[in-house]
């Protein structure tokens, strides 16, 4: 028999939910049966599949030790820095100022330093979280930018944080506003653009049109308004509406307005006229638009966040 005891980070999920992310040995069939036949307790009474735990729920679990293995939480982040740009934090959330040439999650290089573990390296160290001591959570960001795309990326310290963060970048009442060069003057000098955006994931590149062209294609939809122009090229602040995959590059590009430095969505014409490594972009400003309860984070109502702050 073995006992869990629901902490903060864990309240609010479902029995199963919890109980799968915990014993990943435990197949669904074998999770519903024990929870029907009660080898699967909570404060000591048979429980439903979609009971919400809260803090302090004592979780029983009456089955052979070989499939109570609990998931290894990878170390891999202390191996990171512990060093970030913090731009904003409070004891829910953090916003920090991501580099140039930094990934936000491990990708197929399998190099430990990113910015997901800085962060949770950051935290260890800082004794907001007991790693050793979660069934499941982990301090996660909330949305992700380019690896050549610097700026503000939003996290979530707490499980509640994170739950709430995410539910709100998908209702979007939270804008994310960015600040880029292209060529060009566009005209008009502001406006929306509608179209389509359809993604290789073989080749991880994304592809931009007036209407769908498969059953993957998804609308995407970008704010801008031109803010000055010298010569050829103009500075332009970016509205996310819709946040897909190298939607702004791709966008601009598409419109035939690439970044300067852009190198993946642009022309042979273009690319010659480059004289930045990487593409001129950056996530600048975080505006919380709340426009429904925010529980623990209310306090974020209309807060903006800028780099320039």
């Amino acid at each position: 028999m073995q006992t869990i005891i629901i902490n903060k980070n864990d309240q609010g999920q479902r029995l199963d939910s919890f109980i799968k992310k915990t014993y990943p040995k435990i197949s669904l069939s074998l999770l519903y049966r024990y929870i029907r036949t009660k080898r699967i307790k909570v404060n000591g009474k048979k429980c439903e599949l979609n009971y919400r735990l809260n803090l302090n729920d004592k979780i029983e679990s009456y089955i052979n030790d070989e499939l109570l293995t609990k998931k290894t939480m990878k170390t891999d982040f202390l191996l990171a820095p512990n060093k970030i740009n913090i731009i904003y934090e409070d004891s829910n959330i953090l916003i920090v100022n991501k580099p140039i040439g930094l990934v936000v999650h491990e990708d197929e290089s399998n190099n430990a330093d990113n910015l997901s573990n800085r962060i949770q390296h950051y935290l260890v160290d800082k004794g907001e979280w007991d790693y050793k001591n979660e069934n499941s959570f982990v301090p996660s960001l909330v949305h992700r930018l380019d690896r050549n795309t610097s700026g503000l990326v939003l996290a979530a310290k707490n499980a509640e944080s994170l739950r709430i963060l995410s539910k709100k970048i998908k209702d979007r009442e939270i804008d994310k506003y960015y600040l880029c060069q292209v060529y060009g003057i566009i005209d008009p000098k502001q406006g929306v653009l509608r179209d389509y955006l359809t993604r290789n994931t073989k080749s991880k590149i994304v592809t931009v049109s007036k209407k769908p062209i498969s059953t993957s294609s998804e609308q995407i939809i970008t704010e801008y308004r031109t803010i000055s122009h010298v010569k050829n090229i103009s500075t332009l602040e970016i509205k996310l509406i819709t946040g897909k995959t190298h939607q702004i590059r791709a966008h601009m590009a598409f419109i035939g307005h690439p970044l300067v430095g852009e190198k993946k969505y642009t022309t042979s014409s273009f690319s010659k006229l480059n004289v930045s490594k990487f593409q001129s972009l950056v996530a600048y400003k975080l505006v919380f638009n709340f426009k429904t309860d925010a529980g623990i984070l209310n306090y974020l109502k209309n807060k903006k966040i800028s780099i320039e702050n």
